[in-house]
């Protein structure tokens, strides 16, 4: 059985990705989530949850499929990073796209998270644009593949 995303419809006929699919924003600033929630909203996404950190947002993941999660590094007590390993991990999670935010582009962090699979990396601050660019990026990359 294939993970329940795929059957949101990633990618419509026009090539543009479905807003209606679940998003999970992660992170432990409420600032943060609310930004996030916003540019997301105004690029058409409606049905947003949000988790202040990585063992929260395992615990709803379980619950719930998503079709994306955009999540931060930097959380205690589970970075995002750890939270990226767990979701790649788990046979019921791992196929589903992972976008990294941080504050900080160090290389060995970008290449770490690459290694653990994530799905793009976005550095802050970012713009709805820039938000917009790395989410069709990892979706029209999926359905290539998947082509």
């Amino acid at each position: 059985m294939s993970p329940l995303w795929e059957h949101h419809g990633r990618v419509n006929q026009a090539m543009t990705v479905d807003h209606s699919m679940p998003v999970l924003v992660v992170d432990d600033y409420n600032t943060m989530i609310r930004i996030i929630r916003n540019l997301l909203k105004q690029l058409g996404f409606q049905d947003i949850d949000d988790a202040s950190d990585g063992s929260a947002a395992l615990e709803k993941m379980r619950l719930r499929k998503y079709g994306l999660v955009i999540s931060d590094w930097n959380m205690e007590p589970m970075t995002g990073y750890e939270l990226l390993r767990e979701v790649r991990a788990d046979p019921n999670l791992t196929e589903i796209p992972f976008i990294m935010v941080t504050a900080e582009s160090k290389t060995e962090n970008v290449i770490a998270a690459k290694r653990a699979g994530v799905s793009n990396y976005i550095v802050k601050p970012f713009n709805a644009e820039t938000l917009r660019n790395k989410i069709d990026s990892v979706f029209l990359r999926a359905d290539a593949v998947e082509a």
